[in-house]
């Protein structure tokens, strides 16, 4: 049509005809020829195939595969939807648009560095445990005393479960001491007090003391309120007679505490709600939330590459098919649902494909977050890749196996992009 001759039109595309091959074709052909043989170079056939389908570790880098396609790209094209429409009403919509985005600026690496502290177990260090235990902290009863207990010296002993009885029933007008150990200084509460001998109880009422018998710096004598020591402020003491509970209370700042004249003869009991550990938040990396864990931070991510898309198709809607679906008296809702979403629908399909692509080869973020007694757990076909290649115990047939698996199914997904991408060209 241009009138170019043949040979300069191939002296043009030529060079950009050797490095495809060099840098896609070659390899592809190789890993195919190298996928049957196996580790040692020896021809093998289809076993490598057979591997794949037959080990529980590739097995589950499938299904965990599966999960990934199904759920990754789905909800992060959802939020980018739903971002991409509420934004478009706000003043401040760009602003929200831009931090939305911004984590996409951030590589790989450094997002599963960032998620590996999110999700650390220590709600000290874990902002995701740090907000999970405050929110069950503010409608649960916080941890008392985890860990202490109380000297061979002391009058309590072990009532199991985790509960402390006095040895001796007590009696009206004989002060009771509750001494315990094991708890540390810097862990004892805030408001805990210098600990004191219980005043005299009313009438034929029961008075003690619950405190820490220890004395930092050494001096303090077992079983002696000394002035150095603190009291255990809301520790619970019950009196039991008979194993059923006929008296409670809890212990003031200063470790104080009365109980009725109905506990005369009574033995006092430290139920073990007093020790229980205290809630430590969820295992988000543990075996069974590592995959959705890591999912979490690949949508926090692409999330806002999806939004900013979705946005500039939104930008292209007729404004007069919306306005009329609302002359019409369609809420707000339906508006949405049965003319914007149509209208995108091309668009949407480009994000979604697009991620869909993404996450079939994905491997940074499960190879850096997911730590290494989970790792099996939330193994993908492009770490199991990796590790079967590259590993201490390297197959490189095996490893060329799975590459053939992946391109074999990113090849429909392609496909399917590029028919849709032509027949919008027919339009």
């Amino acid at each position: 049509m241009t009138g170019t001759r043949k040979a300069v039109a191939v002296a043009f595309l030529l060079p950009a005809l050797v490095l495809l091959g060099a840098l896609v074709v070659y390899p592809i052909g190789y890993s195919l020829q190298r996928s049957f043989f196996d580790r040692s170079g020896d021809f093998a056939g289809f076993a490598n195939y057979v591997e794949i389908f037959t080990d529980g570790t590739i097995l589950t880098a499938v299904r965990n595969n599966a999960i990934w396609v199904v759920v990754a790209p789905t909800v992060a094209t959802a939020l980018g939807l739903i971002f991409a429409v509420l934004t478009e009403r706000v003043r401040w919509g760009t602003a929200f648009k831009l931090l939305v985005f911004m984590p996409m600026a951030i590589s790989m690496l450094a997002a599963g560095i960032i998620f590996r502290l999110v999700y650390e177990q220590d709600p000290e260090r874990g902002v995701a445990n740090a907000v999970w235990v405050g929110v069950h902290d503010t409608f649960n009863e916080s941890a008392g005393y985890p860990g202490a207990r109380p000297l061979p010296v002391h009058p309590l002993e072990a009532a199991g479960g985790g509960a402390y009885v006095t040895k001796e029933p007590v009696t009206a007008g004989t002060p009771v001491r509750l001494p315990l150990v094991g708890v540390a200084p810097a862990k004892m509460p805030s408001d805990a007090k210098p600990a004191r001998e219980a005043p005299a109880a009313d009438g034929d009422g029961i008075g003690g003391t619950a405190w820490l018998d220890f004395t930092r710096g050494g001096g303090g004598r077992p079983n002696v309120v000394d002035q150095k020591e603190l009291g255990l402020p809301g520790i619970t003491v019950q009196a039991v007679k008979d194993g059923e509970v006929v008296a409670e209370t809890t212990a003031a700042a200063d470790g104080t505490f009365t109980l009725p004249a109905s506990a005369e003869g009574a033995l006092l009991r430290l139920p073990a709600e007093n020790f229980r550990e205290p809630y430590n938040g969820v295992n988000w990396l543990g075996p069974g939330l590592v995959t959705p864990a890591i999912i979490g931070s690949y949508v926090w991510m692409w999330a806002g590459f999806a939004m900013v898309l979705i946005a500039a198709g939104l930008a292209s809607v007729p404004r007069e098919l919306m306005e009329a679906a609302r002359v019409d008296g369609a809420n707000e809702w339906q508006v949405f649902r049965k003319v914007t979403v149509p209208l995108l629908a091309p668009v949407l399909a480009v994000v979604l494909v697009t991620l869909m692509i993404n996450v079939l080869k994905i491997f940074d973020l499960v190879f850096i977050i997911a730590p290494g007694s989970s790792q099996d757990d939330a193994n993908v076909l492009a770490l199991q890749l990796y590790r079967s290649s590259f590993g201490t115990d390297a197959d490189l047939g095996l490893g060329s196996a799975i590459a053939v698996l992946l391109l074999l199914l990113v090849l429909p997904v392609m496909f399917f992009n590029i028919r849709r991408m032509r027949r919008e060209a027919r339009r």
